[in-house]
Parts: structure tokens; C-alpha cells; sequence
């Protein structure tokens, strides 16, 4: 007769690391206490995207391909960033291996990326729509298709103004948790991933040690303590997990004005403004927190294209030809220079030299079009007087059904306080895993690699 299988869930809460436990998570606390607590060695790079897939197959980035939360798509001559299809992940998920070996299992996936069409028989994602007047209409992407008005019904509208951008905050990760809450049980998955991201948006807005912080560490405290206490009474183990430590961060770096000085990159002009053509230069940069990947035509131009950033200040690392493999990131979708940035500084997608030819969208958050990722689009642009009053009056205009432009973001990367990417060297700013003694086996440190594992062993075992 087959055991039964144990009902896992693994919480994601980003940038929790252990000197974040105590004081003000006193829930988080008392659960590592009667748990165990080990090290997460992170890939390179630490971000989002890569870090869940190197969490769910148990490979590095040359394996499972996500070099980035965002590349550039050869095929098209494209940069895109936060793709949402499963399909991008390459190398066998876990939740495929768990159902391959047992027909009873189920898997829940609450908001973990690249979440639509996954082997997960629920999963729920941010997805708005895109009418042909040019307005965006918040809403998520669940399957079935079903679940989306269940939850809604149950929980209200998901509370998207929060989960990236000016607003972004503790509602969309409540919201996230009551969701991961209800699926337990009424659906009783026997594996439920949960992504609550609410501690990365302070972390980065204010930084590591700002006082902004203690605030946010007691509130996601209490929204995992009630997660995990109800998760608990239904006789779920629970993994907390962590993708990455932030760094306070003091500068910036901006490759692709580097590489447009050297005459290396080109751009179009565009109506009023620029744009970056990525098929038409010689060399140019997609830059994600604290990593760059500079995608090099000419492939006998590399060691020229590397050596434009050897006495760049902010850059630890410069990573060309075989060193690729050795920071797992030997595979098509990576830079042919591949740059690390110095704890304490980030990378820019800026390719602009001046602010008036900057795109329309640079101003805007707009994750999709931007070819890089930006975090300055967390703040308001202090230069706009009243700007509230300005984004209320465009939501007006929204909401009447009229196309809008909510241009609010700044061009201020000194703005930014917090990033991640670059993988830390002290144990207590890690990505952590909290789950059983017994499933941790007194370890104090794990790779990343190996939550797959744990995964698997807290399910079968």
C-alpha cells in the first residue's frame, strides 16, 4: 500500500534573512524556534525569476535557463522581462515530478512566477487586460478558469495598485496569503506554493536598517503568522523560504550610456523620444537589480566590450567565455559579458543621455516595455507638485473610460536604497530556509538548488 503524502506548503517571503528575525516578527520567531533555520546559498543571480526556478527544479540557470527575471529574445530582437509562461522554465519542475509518482498528488501555486500553464492543478497570477484603447485593466490569471471568480467573490478585488509601484505594500501580499489560505482548505493541494513579496518593496525603497523597516517587518509578520498558524491546523508542514538577501545600496551604474559613448549602441528616435534598438547595436546592456547582461554582436568584440567596464566604479565582477559556467550561467539566454555589481551599487536600464529624450514609458510603471528592470518606479517623482492629486485625477479619467498616461515616475535612480542580485557573503543576510529538524538534518546551510529536495523529501517522508 502507497504512504499517504504529507500536505507541504512552502511560504515565500522575500528578503527575510535571519537578522530580520526577532523584535518585530515575534510569529516568525517563535516559528524558527521550535523549527530549524538554515543558510540558502543563492544563485547568480540572485533575483526573483531565477532563484524560484532554481528553488523548483533543483538546477542553476545554465539548466533551467531563467538568467534573469528578463533577456533578450534573439528570435525577435526583443527585450522582455516578467514573462508569465511556465514554458520558459526549462529542466523538470518539481511539482511534474511529484505528480509523474503519485496520482493523488496536487499542487497549488499562489502567485510564484511563471505561473500560467504550469503542471500546478491551481495557480493564480496577477494578468491585466489590455483593451485596444490603450487602458490597462487590473486583474489576475487563474486556472481554472473558475477559481479567479471564486476568489474573488471570497476575498474581493485583488488589490493590484499594491503589488508593484508607488502603492506597492502589505494589501497585495494579505490578499496573496487569505488566497493560499482558502485553497488549503477547500482544495487541500498537497503541495502550496505562496509568494508574499511585501518586505522586498520597503527593503528597496528605504533600505537595510532604515527605521521605515520595523513597521514592515511587524506587518508581514503577522499576515505569515496567521497563514502559517492556519496552515498548521489543517495539518500542513510548512517551509518558509526566502529568494535573495538586499543590500543597501549608495550608487548606480548606467552600462548602456557606456556602451553608447563607446558607439556600441544605437537607438531610434521615436515621436518625441528615444528608444534602445537592440537588434541594431553592436552591444548593448539588459540590467536587472545587480546584474547586467550585455549581449555582444560581433562575438570577437567581447574582450573589447568587457574592458569599457574594467575601471567602471561599481562593478566586482566581469564574467566572459568559460567563467559563465562556473557562475551556472552557460546558456544561450545570458549575456556574452556578464557584469556583477559591488554590494553597495545597481545597474540602470538608462540608455538615454538626456532626460527630455527619455521614453514616454520611462516615467510610468511599466514593467513589460522597459528594457531592463526598474525600481525607481516605487517612488513618486518628487518634482511634481501635488502629483497625488495628479494620480487621482487620472484614475478618474480611467475609470470614465478614457485613455490615460500616469507619467509620475521619477528619473532619480539615487532614489533606490535597497537591491539584490550580487550573493551575499554574511550568513545573516542570506536567503534562509525555516522548516522541520528533522527534514534539515542539522544542516546550517543548503544550495538553493537543493529546496527541490526538501520539497520532495517533506512530501514523501
Amino acid at each position: 500500500m502507497t504512504p499517504p503524502l504529507r500536505p507541504t506548503a512552502v511560504i515565500n517571503i522575500v528578503g527575510l534573512t535571519p537578522s530580520l528575525i526577532g523584535e518585530h516578527t515575534p510569529r516568525l520567531k517563535a516559528f524558527r524556534d521550535r523549527n530549524a533555520l538554515a543558510r540558502l546559498r543563492e544563485p547568480f543571480p540572485a533575483v526573483t525569476c531565477t532563484s524560484q526556478a532554481t528553488m523548483l527544479t533543483g538546477l542553476e540557470p545554465t539548466g533551467h535557463g531563467v538568467v534573469a527575471n528578463g533577456w533578450y529574445f534573439k528570435d525577435t530582437a526583443e527585450t522582455r522581462f516578467w514573462q508569465q509562461s511556465n514554458a520558459l522554465i526549462q529542466g523538470e519542475k518539481v511539482y511534474d515530478t511529484l505528480k509523474a509518482r503519485h496520482s493523488q498528488f496536487t499542487c497549488a501555486k499562489m502567485f510564484w512566477w511563471y505561473n500560467m500553464y504550469s503542471g500546478a492543478d491551481w495557480s493564480a497570477t496577477p494578468r491585466p487586460h489590455y483593451p485596444a484603447d490603450g487602458r490597462k485593466v487590473f486583474d489576475i490569471y487563474t486556472h481554472p478558469r473558475e477559481l479567479r471568480d471564486a476568489l474573488v467573490n471570497e476575498l474581493g478585488e485583488f488589490p493590484f495598485h499594491s503589488f508593484w509601484g508607488p502603492g506597492a505594500g502589505l494589501p497585495s501580499s494579505a490578499w496573496i496569503a487569505k488566497s493560499a489560505r482558502w485553497i488549503q482548505r477547500y482544495k487541500q493541494p498537497t503541495l502550496n506554493l505562496v509568494y508574499l513579496p511585501h518586505l522586498d518593496y520597503s527593503l528597496q525603497q528605504h533600505g537595510p536598517g532604515a527605521p521605515q523597516i520595523a513597521a514592515e517587518l511587524k506587518a508581514i509578520d503577522g499576515v505569515a503568522g496567521d497563514l502559517i498558524e492556519d496552515l498548521e491546523k489543517q495539518g500542513v508542514r510548512v517551509l518558509v523560504v526566502s529568494e535573495y538577501g538586499i543590500t543597501k545600496v549608495t550608487r548606480h551604474v548606467h552600462p548602456n550610456r557606456v556602451l553608447r559613448r563607446a558607439g556600441l549602441l544605437e537607438v531610434r528616435r521615436s515621436v518625441d523620444w528615444e528608444l534602445l534598438d537592440c537588434g541594431g547595436s553592436a552591444a548593448f546592456a539588459v540590467s536587472d537589480h545587480q546584474i547586467c547582461h550585455i549581449y555582444v554582436k560581433d562575438k570577437a568584440r567581447i574582450a573589447e566590450v568587457a574592458a569599457l567596464f574594467e575601471k567602471e566604479p561599481g562593478t566586482k565582477r566581469i564574467i566572459t567565455g568559460e567563467a559563465r559556467a562556473a557562475w551556472g550561467l552557460n546558456h544561450d539566454r545570458a549575456g556574452d559579458v556578464i557584469l556583477m555589481a559591488e554590494p553597495d551599487s545597481w545597474y540602470t536600464y538608462y540608455f538615454w543621455e538626456d532626460d527630455a529624450l527619455a521614453p514616454d514609458f520611462a516615467r510610468c510603471v511599466d514593467i513589460h516595455r522597459k528594457p531592463g528592470y526598474d525600481p525607481v518606479e516605487l517612488f513618486l517623482d518628487p518634482e511634481i507638485p501635488l502629483v497625488k492629486a495628479k494620480m487621482g485625477w487620472t484614475l478618474l479619467k480611467k475609470k470614465a473610460g478614457f485613455r490615460y498616461y500616469m507619467d509620475v515616475i521619477p528619473l532619480t535612480p539615487s532614489l533606490v536604497k535597497g537591491s539584490h542580485g550580487t550573493p551575499v557573503e554574511d550568513p545573516a543576510e542570506a536567503p534562509l530556509v525555516i522548516g522541520d529538524a528533522a527534514l534539515l538534518g542539522g544542516a546550517t546551510e543548503f544550495p538553493m538548488t537543493a529546496v527541490r529536495d526538501l520539497i520532495m523529501r517533506s512530501v514523501e517522508g
